[in-house]
């Protein structure tokens, strides 16, 4: 396994978070366990989150969901996490884009994004994740800048084993 360099910013007008990590897994495996619901409920878990169901249709205008059981975690006096949101670019195994709607944020309904950029190199992955539309999300925004590296060193140690 090789050593974390991962980082994460949150841009100057506070509407997204950019986190970074580099795993030394081709970007098929990286994609695959972005995408596949079994694969997602082995990674995208925590003791402190822990994953009650992923359900995830990879396709362009495709749909996924996912919840959490109650845990040690709390966003905005919300501890049962639920979100949902629909596929907007699929280009495997270089970029996956979806909606993102949680019930953690201050305005539940509103609709931000994830991207997901893969970019191939001698040694594996280099993977960025940035998650935009969070200016009117304070609380959301600040967990996002520490719970993205979380998910991305997840990540990082299932695909690379």
């Amino acid at each position: 396994m090789t050593t974390t360099n991962s980082k994460s910013a949150i841009a100057a007008d506070q509407d997204s978070i950019t986190a970074e990590i580099h795993i030394a897994a081709p970007p098929d495996r990286v994609f695959k366990a972005l995408t596949d619901p079994k694969a997602l409920m082995s990674w995208f878990n925590s003791p402190e989150c822990p994953a009650k169901f992923w359900q995830m249709d990879a396709r362009l205008g495709g749909l996924y969901r996912y919840a959490t059981q109650k845990g040690t975690i709390v966003v905005n006096n919300v501890s049962e996490f639920e979100c949902h949101g629909e596929i907007l670019e699929l280009d495997p195994p270089r970029l996956l884009v979806y909606s993102w709607i949680a019930n953690w944020h201050n305005d539940k309904s509103r609709r931000t994004i994830v991207r997901w950029e893969l970019t191939p190199d001698a040694a594996g992955t280099q993977v960025k994740v940035i998650h935009s539309g969070l200016a009117e999300e304070d609380v959301a925004r600040k967990d996002y800048s520490g719970g993205w590296l979380g998910v991305l060193q997840n990540l990082k140690t299932f695909t690379e084993k």
